[in-house]
């Protein structure tokens, strides 16, 4: 009686670990704004509500955060100031130089978006779950992915303006200070008004992370559907084909591949223990979809957005294979492997 009921819930987590059902629905939020005409009026008030939404979104990430996280991130200089360059500096370069090999095969949209992902902040939700189960450093992990995060509130759009800005602006739309207000004005003041409500409705939203959740997936969804859509209307899907869906899987798996070798063995070249160094593999090697869209929805204009998404979507579901993998793994490591040699 017992053995019976428990096979379709190991069944279902089985499928769960290679199928998650809010990427499911991510993808049939393209799909739907790739088949689904919307007409302009449309789109022009779904945009508004998409930055209601954001706004929303970092409001309760503010509220939700206690201060004293980010105080404590700034205390393990070798770890979080090794995060950072890792985020905003590796990453950047490495796409850089997968942007520059792939442009000529798959055109310049294409190869904005793929550079677009390097330049964005760490996840936070799954890359703590996964350093948990590689039993990494929890708290360094949480310190590091919610600095990487305020941190990249500033260094993102800055670092669009300098790497970015010509290529957008060849597309039609310059990036500049304008894109740098808006974050401001979208993500960074929702998110300090939370922060300061945090002592008063700090434990009620954390009581409530579904509420957060809600708000994050729903937002994520609408942003693609929304770009996707505006992408549709600008024909940038005509010249999709599926060889170069095949490229961007491809510079997606080489843009991971490269970062979790540079995390892993930079942090063995700066003697981190291991719970540390996991935790800079997984942290460091990550990009953030929560976070990213609604970046890469301040920043950039509708045409190139909706190139953008698609590298950034393949990038975030490879990311959550390969890492879920590599946390298992390094999880079922002998207690004695986890001394740092």
């Amino acid at each position: 009686m017992t053995r019976r009921p428990g096979r379709p819930t190991s069944w279902w987590r089985h499928v769960r670990t290679w199928v998650d059902p809010f990427v499911v629905a991510i993808l049939v939020a393209l799909l739907v704004g790739v088949v689904v005409p919307i007409p302009d009026g449309v789109r022009g008030t779904l945009d508004v509500v998409a930055d209601v939404a954001v706004a929303l979104l970092f409001l309760l990430y503010g509220a939700r955060l206690p201060t004293r996280e980010i105080l404590r991130s700034l205390t393990n200089w070798r770890l979080q100031g090794g995060l950072l360059v890792a985020t905003f500096v590796v990453f950047p370069l490495v796409g850089l130089g997968v942007s520059a090999l792939v442009g000529p095969v798959v055109g310049s949209g294409i190869a904005v978006g793929l550079l677009c992902v390097s330049l964005l902040p760490s996840t936070v939700n799954s890359a703590v779950a996964f350093t948990s189960v590689a039993r990494g450093d929890v708290a360094g992990a949480i310190c590091g992915a919610t600095l990487s995060n305020v941190v990249g509130l500033l260094a993102t759009p800055l670092l669009v303006i300098g790497l970015m800005g010509g290529a957008v602006a060849g597309d039609g739309a310059a990036v500049g200070v304008g894109g740098i207000e808006k974050v401001l004005l979208q993500l960074l003041a929702p998110l300090v008004l939370g922060q300061v409500l945090q002592p008063w409705v700090g434990d009620l939203v954390r009581r409530h992370k579904g509420l957060t959740t809600a708000v994050d997936r729903g937002t994520i969804l609408l942003i693609v559907f929304t770009a996707i859509s505006g992408a549709t209307a600008e024909g940038i899907w005509d010249e999709m084909s599926v060889w170069t869906v095949l490229v961007i899987v491809g510079s997606a798996a080489l843009l991971l591949g490269v970062m979790l070798a540079v995390t892993w063995w930079g942090g063995k070249a700066m003697r981190l223990p291991r719970d540390q160094n996991v935790t800079f593999l997984l942290i460091g090697s990550m990009k953030s979809l929560a976070t990213g869209l609604p970046m890469a929805s301040a920043l950039l204009p509708a045409a190139t957005l909706g190139a953008v998404v698609v590298p950034l979507v393949v990038f975030h579901q490879l990311q959550l294979v390969v890492c879920s993998v590599l946390a298992r793994r390094l999880g079922r490591e002998p207690e004695a492997a986890a001394v740092d040699a």
